[in-house]
């Protein structure tokens, strides 16, 4: 099984990724946050230069409606020496989708041919593309996969949800079997992957957001992209659950954005929103992470975060 990690807007940026893969690793590729500009910001750039990813399997990843700035930002990524971009088809977030980008392009099949006509005839790199099963029903996936069907795509990574399930409810396995004999490119699956389970305590397949959950259904699988349960438990791929790694892992992180960011509270933000998911890590945690998100100063975090590691086990 080779393992992805997905692409997490504010979360998955290269700084992230370096400590990640210094600390834990188990990561096939990297996809970046998606890079929307014409002409790349400063951030976006940051995100991609190549010193900045060292040693990592790192795929730019391009959130547009647009072919030209889809081969703009191809065109720069080639400068820098990559050999692959990704196409983001996938995001479900109003803001993006009110604009007809991410999974908001779905809805559109006619200008989404003419777009994958224009980008593959003329992109300069390969291009593996990133997407949901459709906006409303589930239906509207055979149509898709069909026109996906078309492409030489590099890959395609498949979150079998609806747009209009945002990550709620179950996945549609079954949309990804279906994609399975009627795609040449090779498939990853994305969506829900939690924990590498295979067995339940009585003995049974585990349950679901499992890897045995997912095998008992799609045992053909190969490629998975995780993401929030990379978050939630960093050392998910390896197995590596010790709370020294991850306080090593916690303080580097926190040690390089006071070097990169500007200001305790774009700092507090950031490590914050990791605490979101991370602090799934540990039993019983509710009233740490509110101290944590009442901080205001890094001396105060630093302290709430002391509390956890010192007092809970992780979960």
């Amino acid at each position: 099984m080779k393992y992805y990690l997905a692409p997490m807007e504010g979360l998955t940026t290269y700084h992230f990724r370096q400590i990640y893969h210094k600390y834990y690793g188990g990561v096939e590729k990297y996809f970046t946050p998606f890079l929307a500009a014409r002409n790349l910001s400063s951030r976006e750039r940051a995100d991609i230069l190549p010193e900045h990813n060292e040693g990592m399997k790192v795929i730019p990843q391009i959130l547009t409606n647009r072919a030209d700035v889809f081969l703009n930002i191809a065109g720069e990524a080639a400068a820098y020496g990559y050999s692959s971009v990704n196409l983001n088809l996938g995001c479900p977030s109003g803001t993006v989708t009110a604009r007809g980008r991410g999974a908001g392009f779905l809805k559109f099949p006619e200008e989404l041919e003419r777009f994958l006509d224009e980008i593959f005839d003329k992109c300069p790199l390969h291009i593996s593309v990133k997407t949901r099963i459709g906006v409303e029903n589930v239906e509207e996936w055979e149509r898709l996969s069909e026109l996906f069907g078309r492409y030489p795509m590099e890959e395609l990574i498949i979150h079998p949800r609806l747009l209009r399930e945002g990550y709620g409810g179950l996945v549609h396995p079954e949309a990804y079997g279906a994609a399975a004999g009627r795609i040449k490119a090779p498939l990853c699956y994305n969506g829900d992957l939690l924990s590498l389970e295979t067995t339940a305590p009585d003995g049974g397949v585990a349950g679901y957001g499992t890897l045995g959950w997912l095998m008992s259904r799609l045992p053909e699988v190969d490629t998975v992209m995780v993401g929030r349960g990379i978050l939630r438990r960093p050392g998910m791929l390896t197995g590596d659950f010790s709370p020294v790694t991850l306080r090593a892992f916690h303080d580097e992180l926190l040690e390089g954005y006071m070097r990169i960011m500007s200001g305790d509270t774009n700092v507090l933000f950031k490590m914050k929103d990791l605490w979101t998911f991370m602090g799934e890590s540990f039993d019983n945690v509710e009233k740490y992470l509110k101290k944590i998100k009442k901080a205001k100063s890094i001396s105060e975090y630093r302290a709430a975060v002391d509390a956890v590691f010192r007092e809970q086990g992780q979960g």
